[in-house]
């Protein structure tokens, strides 16, 4: 299991953009962060075409793979939807990294007997303005 935000074990950041001006306001080789919205297409497409690593927060299976087809390295959903979006992660060979979004520990191990990927907690989660 992925770890990104837990208190005692390190890991990237994810940089929350809103805009593409945004991303000139995030280190190199970062993570950049967005959700999924038709509003964020210019966002998404800019970070797919200039080979950026990304994660898109989703809320549905159809986002999940308009998510995977955008070419998301981490797909974020929340807990009740993970290990729906994980089987269909498995049965269709995404690349993409299916992420629990939680903010209790407690969570951890039904994740994992699940087979869920990661975890992320808030604090992974860097606000970046533009």
């Amino acid at each position: 299991m992925i770890f990104f935000g837990h208190r005692f074990i390190e890991s990237e950041s994810f940089y929350h953009i809103c805009c593409i001006e945004a991303i000139e306001n995030t280190p190199p080789s970062c993570t950049l962060y967005a959700e999924f919205s038709e509003n964020n297409l210019d966002v998404i497409e800019y970070m797919k075409r200039n080979q950026l690593p990304f994660a898109l927060s989703i809320q549905n299976i159809t986002e999940l793979l308009y998510a995977s087809a955008l070419g998301a390295s981490y797909i974020i959903v929340e807990k009740n939807l993970a290990k729906t979006a994980q089987n269909i992660a498995q049965e269709y060979l995404m690349d993409a990294k299916i992420l629990a979004f939680i903010l209790e520990e407690e969570d951890i191990e039904e994740l994992a007997l699940l087979g869920i990927d990661g975890v992320l907690f808030p604090n992974a989660i860097v606000k970046i303005s533009s």
